[in-house]
C-alpha cells in the first residue's frame, strides 16, 4: 500500500493518492446539457404516476412525478424542456423520465406565501417542489416520510471524498438564504440542528439561534455526514436522524423567498481518463457525457456518478451527487484456464486483517476490527449496539478501497440495513 495514503497518524483518516489532474480554480461555468433525466437513486424504488405525457413541454421545476407510497411527494422537472420518454418497469416502477432541454422555457412558480408561518404548509410545498427529496433519514438512508419528525439534523458544510466541491464558497453569497433555509428547518422539529465544517474553514455568515457548530477534519472520511451523526447523535430505528447538503439548505431558503427551485448545481469533474479536471454549474439529472465530453483524453472510460470512492456507472447525474468520475476502463483480456477460473470461484474468502489503515479508513470513530467482523457474520444485535445504523454505504466506502474486500463492505452493510428494515416493519 502507498506511505502515502497513511498521511499522518493524528489525521484520523487517509491522505488519499490523487487519481487525475487536479481541479482548475476558476469559477464554475454553467453548462446545462441538452439532456437530464429523473431517475431512482441507487437501491431506491419509485413508484410514481405521471402528471405529463412523451413529448409534453415542461418548465423547470414542474412537477412530472407523484409518488404512489406517498402522493404529497412529487418529482420535479430539473429543466425547461420536453419529455423525450418515460420509462416504467412493471408496478409503476420508475426507471426514468427523459427530458431534452430548450432554451428560453419557462419557470414554474409555487405559492409559498403561506409557507412562512404554517409549518404544514411549509412541509407540503417542500414535498411538491422535490426539496424535500434532499433530506435523507437514518438508519437506511431513505427520503423522510412526509410527517416524519427527526431527533436531529445535520447540515453538511463540508465534504472530505476527494475532489469533491467546497460548499462554503457556494455559501458566502447567500448568507440570507441558508438563513431562511436553517429557520426552515428548525420549524419542521424541536430537536438540534447542527452545521458541521472543516476546522479551518468555517461559515462567517450569522447562524439562526439554536444551530450547534461543529467542526471536522479536512481528511476523508472525517467529512462524511454518518460518522458525525455517529459521534454525536446516533440514529436508532425509534429516532431517526437527519442529513441535508448546506447548499440545499440554501437552495430551500432561495424558494421560501422566490418560490422558484434552484435550478443548478455546483458539480466537479474529475479523474484520470480526463485531460483536466474542473468545476461545473449544471442541472439536476444532467447526462455526465455531455459534462465530460470536453475534457475526454483518448482512450475507453468509464463514468461515474459520485466518487471514486463510491460511485456507480450511470449515465445521468444522481439527485444527491456533486461529483462526476471519469476514469481510464482497462480494455485488456487474459486467457484463463477454466480450472482457474473455477479455483477462484470456489476459494475462501480471505480474512480483513485490522491495520492502522483501516482504523483511519473509519476515522477512528468505530472499532473497525469489531465492525468488520459483525459486517460479515451478519450479527444485528452487535451491528446496532456498536452504532452501525447511522452508516450507510459511502460511510465504509473508504475502508473498501483501503482492504480491497471481497465481498465489499459496502454491500454486506446495505445487506444487513436491509434485513433490519424488514425485521422492523420500517419498510
Amino acid at each position: 500500500m502507498d506511505i502515502e495514503m497513511f498521511g499522518s497518524i493524528f489525521s484520523a483518516g487517509l491522505i488519499m493518492p490523487r487519481v487525475g489532474p487536479p481541479l482548475t480554480p476558476d469559477a464554475p461555468a454553467l453548462h446545462i446539457t441538452d439532456e437530464a433525466a429523473i431517475t431512482p437513486a441507487h437501491g431506491e424504488e419509485l413508484r410514481v404516476d405521471s402528471l405529463v405525457g412523451d413529448g409534453d413541454s415542461v418548465a423547470q421545476g414542474q412537477p412530472l412525478l407523484r409518488l404512489r407510497a406517498m402522493p404529497d411527494m412529487y418529482l420535479t422537472a430539473p429543466m425547461a424542456g420536453r419529455v423525450a420518454k418515460i420509462e416504467l418497469r412493471p408496478g409503476h416502477r420508475l426507471s426514468q423520465m427523459m427530458l431534452f432541454h430548450e432554451a428560453g422555457g419557462d419557470r414554474y412558480a409555487y405559492d409559498v406565501s403561506q409557507a412562512g408561518h404554517d409549518t404544514d404548509e411549509l412541509r407540503r410545498v417542500l414535498q411538491m417542489s422535490g426539496l424535500w427529496r434532499m433530506l435523507r433519514s437514518r438508519p437506511f438512508g431513505h427520503v423522510p416520510k412526509p410527517g416524519a419528525i427527526p431527533a436531529a439534523i445535520f447540515v453538511m458544510a463540508t465534504d472530505s471524498r476527494p475532489d469533491a466541491p467546497d460548499p462554503l464558497p457556494r455559501l458566502a453569497s447567500r448568507e440570507e438564504e441558508f438563513s431562511r433555509g436553517l429557520d426552515a428547518l428548525a420549524r419542521l422539529t424541536e430537536a438540534r440542528i447542527f452545521l458541521c465544517e472543516a476546522e479551518a474553514s468555517s461559515y462567517t455568515g450569522a447562524l439562526p439561534g439554536g444551530v450547534t457548530r461543529i467542526r471536522t477534519g479536512k481528511v476523508h472520511p472525517n467529512g462524511l455526514s454518518g460518522l458525525m451523526i455517529h459521534r454525536h447523535m446516533p440514529a436508532r430505528v425509534e429516532a431517526p436522524v437527519w442529513d441535508i447538503h448546506a447548499k440545499d439548505v440554501a437552495d430551500i431558503g432561495s424558494f421560501l423567498e422566490t418560490g422558484y427551485v434552484p435550478a443548478t448545481r455546483v458539480v466537479s469533474i474529475s479523474g484520470d481518463a480526463l485531460r483536466e479536471a474542473k468545476l461545473v454549474q449544471c442541472q439536476p439529472g444532467a447526462d455526465l457525457r455531455g459534462l465530460s465530453q470536453s475534457l475526454l483524453r483518448p482512450g475507453p472510460h468509464a463514468v461515474l456518478s459520485g466518487s471514486f470512492l463510491d460511485g456507480r456507472p450511470a449515465h445521468w447525474l444522481s439527485h444527491r451527487d456533486r461529483q462526476v468520475t471519469v476514469l481510464t476502463r482497462d480494455t485488456s483480456t487474459k486467457n484463463r484456464h477454466w480450472f482457474n477460473e473455477a479455483l477462484d470461484h470456489v476459494s475462501r474468502r480471505a480474512p480483513i486483517i485490522p491495520t492502522a489503515a483501516l482504523d483511519l479508513a473509519f476515522g477512528r470513530a468505530l472499532p473497525s476490527a469489531a465492525l468488520i467482523r459483525i459486517l460479515a457474520s451478519g450479527d444485528v444485535e452487535g451491528f446496532t449496539r456498536l452504532g452501525g445504523l447511522s452508516l450507510l454505504e459511502e460511510d465504509v466506502a473508504l475502508a473498501d478501497y483501503a482492504t480491497g474486500a471481497s465481498p465489499r463492505l459496502m454491500t454486506q452493510l446495505r445487506a444487513l440495513l436491509d434485513r433490519i428494515e424488514e425485521e422492523e416493519g420500517v419498510a
